[in-house]
């Protein structure tokens, strides 16, 4: 069924149960799936963390820890993934990363870790369900 699946992820507890999805649709179907977790760090609020976050070892822990808890669900899960990060504008990165790569499925959140910023911009994931040539899953 599905060979490549993209699962974007903030660490938020909407990417948590979008990795659940990832899971069973990975564990219920074809056992040969390429997951990729996609983590975008936006680029507004890299700059900001650098500021408060003068030294870069607590900086790049933080980030790491974020995904932690879906890298130990996909291990769990005995699910082989490669974890892609990127920096950027959340929406349109994640989109670009899709369009460029052969991907059957994207598993996205329907919120993520800055609600203001999605009130305001709308969501990454509305973006996403837009603009991404693949299928998209949205999780709530």
């Amino acid at each position: 069924m599905y060979t490549t699946i993209v699962l974007a992820a903030d660490g938020s507890e909407h990417s948590l149960r979008a990795t659940d999805e990832v899971i069973h649709i990975a564990t219920s179907g074809n056992n040969d799936v390429s997951i990729y977790v996609l983590y975008v760090i936006d680029e507004d609020d890299a700059k900001s963390d650098v500021l408060h976050n003068w030294n870069e070892l607590d900086f790049s822990y933080k980030r790491k820890a974020q995904i932690k808890p879906i890298e130990d669900k996909l291990s769990g899960a005995s699910l082989s993934y490669e974890t892609v990060i990127l920096r950027g504008d959340p929406g349109p990165t994640v989109v670009d990363y899709v369009n460029e790569h052969e991907v059957d499925l994207v598993v996205i959140g329907s919120r993520g870790l800055n609600p203001l910023q999605e009130f305001v911009l709308g969501s990454v994931s509305h973006k996403v369900a837009k603009r991404a040539n693949s299928s998209v899953l949205i999780v709530k």
